[in-house]
């Protein structure tokens, strides 16, 4: 008895703080035995029970003897690791993301690790079929038996309920070891290494005789000879035999071979492989012209003074180069590299553009890629291993476990796509990412033909380096952009469904020429709306406060908020009347409009309906690329620096649906869209073309489109953002409600907005309801606080949050979702 005292006072004496994965800002305490403690280090995972059922996967981030004062420490259930899985400059990173963009340390380890590291909680019990000594077992025993007969599977929940008791451990562990059950592991691990199936001879047939031997006895079996003769062909090459290889190299089935493996002839063995790998052939770096040589030495003396640099090079102006010349000086150096991308599209190209020059040194992060696969990348960037000195990856990659970081890159770095929406955190992958390099004293470059007003803002205020570069690589000329009024068009009736005579006169031209085009639409499905043309009424989501949209393909009317779908009625709902009649143009509409007046011609679509899986990126940028499509339709996927040097002309239209939108950075959005797809144009050899079609070719943002003035538009853009205060000059942080209740939504806003502006006066916007007012049946309404140059955005950060405490603790507002943007999109 004094043992077990003097054993739990010494458990009791230690303590360990865990961040678990809930959106709770707060870590919780768990007792340890003096063991546990000292083998215990910062970034391990332990399974610790928390509330009355759940088990979960919690990370340490402290190891202490202070004893929690208002509540009892629970003890830890596992312990899961054996070396931290997370470093210590991962935890600062993500307390720095928890604290600026005002969400839980729960919510950045949820959405940092991959969902294989946070572990199952639930125990499952399987009945052993083949067990039958009933007789060996006690009451409780017989009962749990009992109970798998009439169902396959039990929980530790449903078998507690059973006994009528909470301590039913040590009885499952019973029946264990009776084998009357199997356990799934009460936490297991979900990620399985790869293994790869490999054959051999056996060694008995290493001497010529016995081989003549085995060659003999096998002259009646003439396909298993067949496999042992391809096999002896493929040994030749010195490397391990592939089981699917000699399949096919030699046309046999899998039986043939497995028949020689019965034989003792044939042995298999496996060898653990990562899921992703890239060829090790690499070719030496291209020699960088005058003026990307010039850009170049310009980042390395800016990089003297200060650690981020914005290289602003118009499309086409060879940045990769530049990148890549930058990337191969740290990893020669032995340090790790991240280059972001804003689309998963992109990495298609980027890849193979430095797989020729760093070979097998390249590991991908995005979410298309499997659990499995993304659990591999972070242990090899934990490891340091070579396979993963240099990460591409989208957004999420800012959280791998960097330990020895020399530079990052972000490319097309104005991209909204880098801000992460729903859920939290929602934090802006590029500005995390320029933290992430001040604290492992990284250099980052951020690169773009357009960039963004913040941070072409940042170099005039001397935080960033600013290096340009205004020539196109092989001095090819901009691309001739002409402004065609479709307006003018419709008038004189010269369009032809969606397109204008002069638009099919360049399509036809290029086609002629073999050359290929590329259309943009930002709207995918056939038609963003349905009409009764008697009574005016739209099909309308049950779910959102939008209309569905019209997909020919499958004949049906399609959600893009919430992808609920039905199929197209033959009358209207509301009035009866058969005279439904679409309106507006999608892609989907466009790419069949096409096939109609180019029917000898190939035509593609790129959307989010046709990209979806792994490699559907790939398929379409492949196909394209090996100028298998002659003319390419598509959303804004296509203006993210894709590179194609066929491509002579660029078509995109309707300008008018950007610069129409509701948003403060509607021009800004637009000009560099135009600019971005303009820049697909005339890549390689000769100058290309861009039409755009609009109802009003005297816009001033189409005109500086027209002219690439990018200075003109920063000028212009940054007098109204001064004006009316916004970004850059003021921070924004916006709060969303969202609540089944309209009326408690309402109440909750306008209680809020009162208490806002008691603190903030004139500087709070709203409340509002947003354009699409309802999604998923949660209806939404926002207020934006705007903060002036000299308020302290951290003393803002706690006001904000002592008023949503107030909020929360109104029992009508509890229920309500209340979320918390800090520098909203």
């Amino acid at each position: 008895m004094y043992l077990e005292h003097s054993q739990n006072y010494a458990r009791l004496n230690h303590f360990i703080d865990v961040i678990l994965p809930i959106p709770i800002q707060k870590t919780f305490t768990y007792s340890v035995s003096k063991e546990e403690a000292s083998f215990l280090k910062k970034g391990m995972r332990v399974a610790v029970s928390f509330g009355k059922t759940k088990m979960y996967t919690a990370l340490v981030v402290a190891i202490h003897q202070n004893a929690p004062e208002l509540y009892e420490a629970k003890e830890i259930y596992q312990i899961l690791d054996e070396t931290p899985i997370v470093t210590k400059i991962q935890l600062q990173h993500w307390r720095w993301i928890s604290s600026y963009y005002m969400c839980s340390l729960g919510d950045v380890y949820r959405a940092a690790l991959p969902s294989a590291f946070l572990l199952e909680s639930e125990t499952i019990v399987y009945k052993n079929v083949a067990f039958s000594d009933e007789a060996s077992l006690s009451d409780e025993e017989f009962l749990i038996f009992e109970a798998l007969q009439h169902q396959s599977q039990l929980t530790v929940h449903q078998v507690s309920d059973i006994l009528g008791k909470k301590k039913v451990l040590p009885i499952i562990n019973g029946l264990i070891q009776k084998e009357v059950v199997a356990v799934k592991e009460e936490i297991y691990e979900q990620y399985k290494p790869k293994l790869v199936k490999y054959v051999r001879l056996n060694s008995q047939f290493s001497s010529g005789e016995s081989l003549e031997n085995l060659l003999l006895t096998l002259s009646r079996a003439k396909k298993q000879r067949e496999a042992v003769l391809g096999y002896f062909q493929l040994a030749t090459g010195k490397k391990p035999i592939k089981a699917t290889t000699l399949e096919t190299h030699i046309g046999v089935s899998m039986a043939v071979i497995k028949a020689l493996v019965d034989k003792n002839i044939f042995e298999f063995y496996h060898i653990q492989t990562d899921r992703i790998q890239f060829k090790g052939i690499t070719s030496s770096l291209k020699k960088l012209n005058t003026f990307q040589e010039k850009a170049y030495q310009e980042i390395k003396a800016s990089f003297q003074e200060k650690e981020v640099v914005l290289l602003h090079g118009i499309t086409s102006s060879g940045k990769t180069e530049i990148y890549t010349k930058l990337i191969q000086e740290v990893v020669d150096a032995g340090k790790q590299v991240l280059f972001l991308l804003p689309e998963i599209a992109l990495t298609t190209q980027i890849i193979s553009r430095l797989e020729n020059y760093f070979g097998n040194q390249i590991s991908v992060f995005h979410s298309k890629y499997s659990m499995n696969e993304r659990v591999e990348v972070w242990n090899n960037v934990l490891h340091h291993k070579t396979k993963a000195q240099i990460i591409l990856g989208a957004r999420s990659s800012v959280f791998l476990p960097f330990s020895n970081l020399g530079l990052i890159v972000v490319d097309e770095e104005h991209e909204t796509s880098y801000k992460q929406f729903e859920p939290s955190p929602r934090y802006h992958a590029r500005d995390a990412a320029i933290v992430l390099a001040h604290q492992h004293i990284a250099k980052i470059v951020l690169g773009s033909a357009t960039t963004s007003l913040e941070s072409y803002f940042n170099t005039a205020q001397g935080k960033y380096g600013l290096v340009e570069l205004n020539r196109r690589f092989g001095n090819v000329q901009l691309p001739k952009i002409e402004l065609i009024d479709i307006k003018e068009k419709h008038r004189k009736k010269r369009m032809n469904g969606h397109f204008s005579d002069r638009l099919l006169t360049l399509i036809t031209e290029a086609l002629e020429q073999k050359e290929q085009v590329i259309l943009f639409q930002n709207r995918r499905g056939f038609s963003p709306v349905v009409e009764c043309t008697t009574c005016g009424v739209s099909p309308q989501c049950p779910n959102c406060d939008v209309s569905l949209t019209f997909h020919k393909f499958r004949h049906e009317l399609k959600c893009h908020y919430c992808n609920y779908q039905r199929a197209m009625p033959h009358s209207c709902a509301a009035c009866g009347s058969n005279t439904l009649d679409t309106k507006g143009f999608g892609t989907e509409q466009i790419e069949l409009e096409l096939k109609a007046l180019f029917p000898a011609s190939n035509i593609g679509r790129m959307d989010l309906d046709t990209t979806r899986g792994k490699y559907g990126y790939q398929k379409i940028i492949g196909a394209f690329e090996a100028q298998e499509i002659d003319i390419l339709v598509g959303t804004q996927m296509l203006s993210k620096g894709l590179d194609f040097e066929n491509v002579s002309l660029v078509g995109i239209l309707n300008a008018d649906n950007m610069l129409n939108f509701p948003d403060f950075r509607a021009h800004e959005r637009s000009f560099q869209m135009m600019v971005q797809v303009s820049g697909r144009a005339g890549r390689s050899k000769k100058q290309g073309n861009v039409a755009i079609q609009t109802f009003n070719p005297h816009h001033q943002i189409l005109q500086q489109v027209a002219s690439t003035k990018y200075a003109e538009m920063y000028q212009e853009q940054l007098q109204d953002r001064w004006q009316y205060h916004y970004p850059p000059y003021y921070r924004l942080i916006k709060i969303t409600l969202k609540h089944r209740d309209y009326q408690k939504v309402d109440r909750g806003i306008n209680w809020l907005a009162k208490a806002l502006q008691n603190a903030y006066r004139e500087n709070v916007l709203g409340p509002a309801a947003p354009v699409v007012s309802r999604v998923r049946n949660q209806f939404i309404k926002n207020l934006i606080i705007k903060i002036p140059p000299k308020q302290s955005l951290a003393v803002t950060k706690q006001q904000i949050d002592a008023i949503k405490n107030t909020f929360q603790s109104v029992s009508e507002f509890r229920p309500i979702r209340f979320i918390v943007d800090v520098d909203s999109q």
